[in-house]
């Protein structure tokens, strides 16, 4: 058996995010007709502050695959050289079920997780959003600037962090990246004032986002909290919006955003509108009017990791890129 072994400038170089915003779109309706096996994200909490281990398997039918992420996630990572998110992700193909690639399982994540959020935006917000406030400095941060600039034609991007001189460096960083203005500021609320898109990509443990402050028509991606514990939104902001996700049986175990609101009585379960993957394929209607506030709620699952690391894989193989080990 030849197992490839793919790094992560392997997996940049490959996987550029305007392709993995298309892969996603796939992907995500593939999921929505049943055709994958996704079992719910385990999470190991080691003691102390030293962080968690994640176990994220699953089979996808198109194109037919299956395997594993394994990740540890250390938030206290951030502002250091080591993303919150390190791991392997190991494929398999299903007619032997031989192990065919490993990969970096942080690149992968780092750039699927921002173009499923594309591929959200794409379909659910307005056609004319062109200014886009950012929450948060770090790798999805950044992802998601690069995936929104991929889908919507953005003129102006608002940035917040919690530490005022990173959300400069960070704004002069991306406006130079991108040629596109990028501001910095002070609050929250000020971030997000007269956005068509916000995206929240920070480590809050508890709300930083109230519902007073979106303004009418605007979208949201939702992406930073991953476990049932913590929420980046406040309840009403939950309530007054449309709400989308990328895969009910995990939003309604997982997300702690919708958990909390539906706890505090503020919706119910049919608060959950559609998939996303429903959406694209036509199945449900996405946004109604130019009013609506759309939220796509990501957790990000094992699907995702599988078809972006089989486009990889296959790329890789048609390039004689990465290393060959027999087993």
């Amino acid at each position: 058996m030849e197992l490839r072994i793919l790094t992560a400038a392997d997996i940049r170089r490959l996987l550029p995010m305007a392709a993995c915003v298309d892969l996603m779109e796939r992907t995500m309706v593939t999921v929505s007709q049943g055709k994958a096996v996704l079992p719910l994200r385990n999470l190991m909490t080691m003691p102390g502050d030293i962080g968690m281990l994640g176990n994220m398997q699953g089979y996808i039918a198109d194109p037919g695959v299956f395997g594993v992420k394994l990740v540890s996630l250390f938030p206290r990572n951030a502002g250091t050289k080591y993303s919150s998110h390190l791991g392997l992700v190991l494929l398999f193909e299903p007619d032997h079920g031989c192990p065919i690639a490993l990969m970096d399982g942080a690149e992968i994540t780092a750039i699927r997780t921002a173009a499923a959020s594309g591929a959200a935006t794409r379909h659910l917000a307005r056609a004319d959003a062109k200014i886009l406030a950012v929450l948060g400095n770090g790798e999805q941060a950044t992802k998601h600037i690069e995936a929104m600039l991929a889908v919507r034609p953005i003129s102006e991007i608002q940035v917040w962090a919690r530490n005022a001189d990173k959300a400069q460096s960070f704004a002069r960083e991306q406006a130079k990246l991108h040629n596109v203005t990028a501001i910095p500021m002070a609050t929250v609320a000020e971030a997000v004032k007269g956005a068509d898109i916000i995206c929240t990509t920070t480590h809050a443990s508890e709300p930083i986002l109230q519902g007073g402050w979106v303004p009418d028509g605007c979208h949201l991606n939702v992406v930073g909290s991953s476990v049932p514990s913590t929420a980046e939104i406040d309840t009403p902001l939950v309530a007054k919006s449309k709400f989308f996700v990328d895969y009910h049986v995990s939003t309604e175990n997982q997300a702690g955003e919708y958990l909390r609101a539906l706890k505090e009585g503020a919706i119910t379960p049919a608060h959950i509108l559609a998939e996303i993957g429903e959406v694209i394929n036509g199945d449900k209607p996405g946004r109604q009017s130019d009013s609506d506030i759309t939220l796509y709620k990501s957790l990000g699952i094992s699907a995702q990791d599988l078809t972006a690391g089989h486009y990889v894989f296959e790329k890789a193989k048609a390039q004689g890129v990465g290393q060959t080990a027999t087993l």
